[in-house]
């Protein structure tokens, strides 16, 4: 039941894509590396994608779990429109079973009734022309499991000139993927750990297929791209595993891809590991700045120091945060140093935005 008794938003039965049938009667799907294989009436892992009438539908298309103003250095994007707003929305489930989730209240969602907002492609596309903000995020779960529905919603935005953002776990087989990030203007891909082990044990998943997405999205797209790992004490946080991530990145995609280590929290069905200290974040940030990356940042704390984009080639202080807060900025409107007119990468505008930390919700259906 919900918190307000609101009537949830009936299920939809909307054409899934990527699957095919087997020789058993069976569906397969093609979305992403899980590949279930869906007697009629079965739902995949993701719990959104199901078998009915000899067909593959998505039962959240046009539902969401609830739709937020957000500022986008929370999504998080630091090189993308700093200080802006972004229209921010998810569905529910997921198609990793990370142990650790940290919205697990939404993306490990078996209750439907938690999808208490209705709304169309154009419906957000209006809504975020009439709030002025120049983007949307799918966010909150993973949007590859609705990857029909945030498609449509890019293509209409595109059409209103508002941008689209998706915030993921990289999860998805190579013939989706392309097409889902040939719409996005900008991700930020969960890169959970560097060991297979660790994808294996706690998230029920594989490293490679992340790997492939954050090099596609990379060199194939015109998607900018920063990484997210969050950092959980006595499992993905040794000198090496972060030596080696960093230097994945710094080799296979480049030093000014932004990499932003986050604090964990004991949540869900993973609370034996304790917080992320501070000092943690802080060691993983000059490690990966050893290997050559330009800009890595440390969330979920406040760390000024950890928050600020300095210029690569002069070392100038370019934007200082407090955690999605900008203390300070100095980029040039095309998006350079003052001091020495070294071209920062990333998305810039002529100046930054000032939505500030706020987090503001926002109802669009009935």
């Amino acid at each position: 039941m919900n918190p307000d008794h609101t009537p949830a938003v009936a299920e939809s039965a909307h054409p899934g894509r990527w699957w095919h049938a087997l020789e058993d009667g069976r569906l397969q799907c093609d979305l992403c590396p899980r590949d279930c294989r869906l007697h009629e009436g079965q739902r995949g892992a993701c719990f959104v994608r199901q078998a009915r009438d000899g067909a593959m539908i998505l039962t959240t298309y046009g539902r969401s779990s609830g739709f937020c103003l957000d500022p986008v250095e929370k999504k998080p994007l630091n090189h993308f429109h700093p200080g802006t707003p972004i229209l921010s929305f998810g569905t529910a489930g997921c198609n990793l079973a990370c142990k650790f989730c940290q919205n697990w209240d939404i993306s490990k969602s078996r209750d439907m009734d938690r999808l208490m907002d209705a709304a169309s492609p154009a419906a957000i596309a209006a809504a975020a022309r009439r709030l002025e903000v120049p983007a949307v995020a799918f966010t909150y779960n993973d949007p590859v499991i609705f990857a029909e529905y945030a498609m449509d919603t890019a293509l209409a935005c595109r059409e209103a000139g508002i941008r689209s953002v998706a915030v993921t776990a990289g999860y998805i087989h190579a013939e989706p993927r392309k097409e889902f990030f040939a719409l996005m203007d900008a991700a930020n891909v969960d890169l959970k750990a560097f060991t297979e082990d660790f994808y294996a044990k706690l998230c029920g998943g594989h490293l490679q297929p992340v790997l492939d997405t954050l090099a596609h999205i990379h060199h194939l797209t015109d998607c900018w791209l920063e990484i997210t790992t969050l950092l959980i004490p006595g499992h993905n946080d040794s000198d090496r595993e972060i030596a080696q991530l960093a230097g994945w990145i710094e080799r296979e995609l480049g030093p000014e891809v932004p990499l932003h280590f986050s604090a964990y929290h004991p949540d869900w069905k993973f609370l034996e590991a304790p917080e992320t200290p501070p000092a943690t974040l802080s060691r993983a940030r000059r490690i990966a700045r050893d290997a050559g990356l330009h800009f890595v940042y440390t969330g979920n704390v406040h760390d000024t120091e950890g928050g600020t984009t300095d210029c690569p080639r002069c070392h100038a202080p370019l934007i200082v945060r407090d955690w999605y807060t900008l203390k300070q900025y100095r980029l040039t409107a095309s998006g350079a140093c003052p001091d020495c007119g070294h071209q920062l990468a990333g998305r810039f505008g002529p100046g930054p935005g000032d939505f500030g930390a706020r987090r503001q919700p926002v109802r669009l259906g009935t």
